[in-house]
């Protein structure tokens, strides 16, 4: 049932237009500051950064995308190849098929592959009120030798899938029991439809080590789901909730403010080096990124290594025509404004 669904989740993001359609990612609103006189050598801007110990050479992480199904092992492997060669982090997908069909274990294992990058195991965190608990978590963590692990948050999808897990009540005490004895530290992602200011306040407070927006704008999983369901009232509710959802953007603020000392991952329809940047510049650590990934994944680690060579370059050029020598520069420069952007309301 699982590799089922993992199969047709790939297909459908493979084969279907399943982005938001009029929802953005928000970064088209803000706008850096062209330097013309930047007083910066292009080939001496450091990407570099460190996250739970671990350096990266540029802040980006291959989001969680998939696993379970021979076809997600090659795409994993694929990945994380790529990954390796570019010194990027990559968190894998759910791992609850694995856990519960030890035979699919294989199709989330890369470290082969990629022994030095920053890799994150991955557990939906609703998981935590059907039986799981931080034994399953370690378990999670071991099967990929992982230096951490992201707990997902995904209520929509949830409630758009026949027999979804949507008991989500009370389950910060059980994220924090989690985070209390998991010996690698624990992160805490939408998958696609934002952060809250409440939610990053209510998560940094369970003890999580870090914050993944996952916000709206790119890979629309309500779409995912209206395409794969077969059931008339679930799948006209996923079309009804087709544009929820808090923009990356917004959501990347929203935590910042209420969490300003936790690492935190941008993520939701990044598709450029530009829109990295500007992740970051809004106070993201890392800019996190999937759905650009997925095609090159399916066809080689060089076809992966291509596009994440394109983003960096962006990046790289973004922070040189803004006079940033480096992160922290982009970062701490605040680069950016917004000549119409709406009010927050998160």
């Amino acid at each position: 049932m699982h590799a089922d669904r993992k199969l047709s989740h790939l297909r459908i993001c493979l084969e279907e237009d399943v982005q938001f359609e009029h929802i953005r990612a928000g970064f088209e609103e803000y706008h850096f500051v062209h330097q013309a006189v930047p007083n910066v050598n292009l080939d001496d801007v450091n990407l570099a950064t460190t996250l739970f110990g671990k350096l990266l050479r540029s802040p980006l992480i291959v989001s969680s995308m998939t696993g379970g199904t021979p076809e997600a092992r090659q795409i994993n492997r694929n990945l994380a190849a790529a990954a390796q060669r570019m010194g990027v982090a990559m968190a894998l997908g759910s791992q609850r098929a694995a856990l519960e069909d030890p035979s699919l274990i294989s199709t989330f294992q890369v470290r082969d592959l990629a022994p030095d990058i920053l890799l994150l195991a991955n557990l939906g965190a609703v998981q935590l009120n059907y039986g799981y608990g931080p034994r399953e978590c370690a378990t999670a963590v071991e099967m990929l030798e992982a230096d951490a692990l992201i707990l997902h948050l995904n209520p929509l999808q949830e409630a758009l899938q026949p027999g979804g897990d949507t008991n989500f009540a009370g389950l910060l005490p059980k994220i924090e029991r989690v985070c209390r004895e998991l010996s690698v530290p624990v992160v805490a992602k939408e998958v696609g439809w934002g952060l809250s200011r409440e939610a990053a306040r209510q998560l940094k407070e369970a003890g999580v080590a870090a914050l993944d927006t996952g916000g709206s704008g790119g890979t629309n999983w309500a779409a995912v789901e209206a395409h794969r369901n077969e059931n008339t009232t679930l799948r006209m509710a996923a079309q009804a909730f087709a544009q929820w959802g808090i923009p990356t953007a917004e959501s990347i603020i929203a935590c910042r403010e209420a969490a300003p000392d936790l690492p935190l991952i941008g993520s939701g329809g990044i598709r450029t080096g530009l829109d990295a940047a500007k992740a970051i510049a809004l106070g993201a650590d890392l800019a996190g990124l999937a759905w650009p990934l997925l095609r090159p994944a399916t066809i080689s680690p060089e076809a992966v290594e291509d596009a994440l060579q394109q983003l960096i370059q962006e990046l790289r050029i973004a922070a040189f025509c803004t006079g940033a020598a480096s992160l922290r520069e982009l970062r701490e420069g605040k680069p950016v404004y917004r000549p119409s952007f709406r009010a927050s309301v998160v």
